[in-house]
């Protein structure tokens, strides 16, 4: 190669990088004016008439409260829980409140065979699901030495792997598409740990950057039209935590079902990508990554951190 036509690459190289550099600090600057305008102007919810929305632990807590408030935006629902009369009655309280197309199975959402099978039964019977609201979860709620690696498994199964046979079912017809939305109902704790919520915590780790990565693999292959949603909220009054104890109840409240499923189905029509309930949640994670270990250790006890499973005394069961 000549030096001249080393120089002309080298030259373009560089001019790339100018015009690249340039790119994202207009696009960054951008997208923080857009960021800061939108705390004081509330962004356009999506209109999802005509939409088939499935949610997974639909039978009960945060699930049915979901189905209860999409049941009057027009969409079909379709309702999954291993509690059958959970689902009967989850769909009979939507039918009460407008829904008109409301449609129950019974599945296991650790088991991957019966995963895959109900999802087949679901587009022969119902359609292309095109809202999936991963929401099933179950806690042990027990410290690591002693919980049965069974029951590991099992939380593993349910609050992580579930996500990724219902998106292998289900995903293909988006992509075709190019439309879809897809919600996954992590937790605070799939952001920090917390102690006695070993299985729980990694469990939720994994269903957060399990969401992230395949929100980002759609974006990188064109298919923008998909939409993601990662709820991580703090502990939720359905009596999944029953018996939990928050140090701090203004700053860290316990959560409102009611409340927690409206802001849910509000950040799923405002396309919200992250969130994170209550807001002061947000700051925490922010120091978690900035502090010092011993002084995040300190925070921690401040907060409670250390103690909010001290007097657990939930049940395994769907939220």
């Amino acid at each position: 190669m000549s030096w001249q036509h080393r120089r002309r690459l080298i030259g373009f190289a560089t001019m790339n990088f100018f015009l690249e550099t340039l790119q994202v600090i207009f696009l960054s600057t951008y997208y923080l004016l857009e960021a800061f305008v939108k705390l004081f102007i509330p962004a356009r919810r999506k209109n999802v008439t005509g939409e088939i929305v499935l949610i997974t632990g639909a039978g009960s807590g945060i699930g049915r409260l979901m189905a209860l408030e999409f049941s009057k935006m027009g969409v079909t629902l379709v309702l999954w829980d291993i509690n059958q009369e959970g689902s009967k009655e989850t769909a009979r309280l939507a039918k009460e409140q407008g829904a008109s197309r409301v449609h129950c199975y019974v599945c296991d959402c650790s088991n991957k065979t019966e995963v895959y099978r109900v999802a087949d039964q679901v587009k022969r019977e119902v359609g292309d699901v095109s809202i999936l609201i991963n929401n099933a979860g179950i806690v042990t709620g027990k410290k690591f030495m002693e919980s049965p690696d069974s029951l590991v498994e099992k939380t593993v199964e349910v609050n992580t792997m579930a996500h990724f046979w219902t998106y292998k079912a289900f995903l293909p017809a988006m992509m075709a598409s190019n439309h879809g939305h897809l919600v996954s109902v992590a937790s605070s704790a799939g952001l920090i740990g917390v102690n006695g919520l070993a299985d729980y915590c990694a469990s939720k780790f994994a269903a957060v950057g399990f969401a992230e990565s395949v929100g980002l693999e759609m974006l990188a292959s064109g298919k923008d039209g998909i939409k993601t949603t990662i709820v991580c909220p703090y502990f939720i009054n359905t009596g999944m935590f029953d018996g939990c104890y928050t140090k701090w109840p203004r700053l860290l409240p316990i959560l409102d079902p009611n409340y927690a499923a409206k802001k849910i189905v509000d950040a799923i029509l405002k396309e919200e990508v992250y969130l994170v309930m209550p807001r002061s949640l947000n700051l925490i994670f922010a120091m978690k990554n900035v502090v010092p270990v011993k002084m995040g250790i300190i925070l921690g006890i401040y907060f409670g951190a250390f103690n909010f499973m001290d007097h657990f005394r939930g049940r395994i069961k769907n939220d």
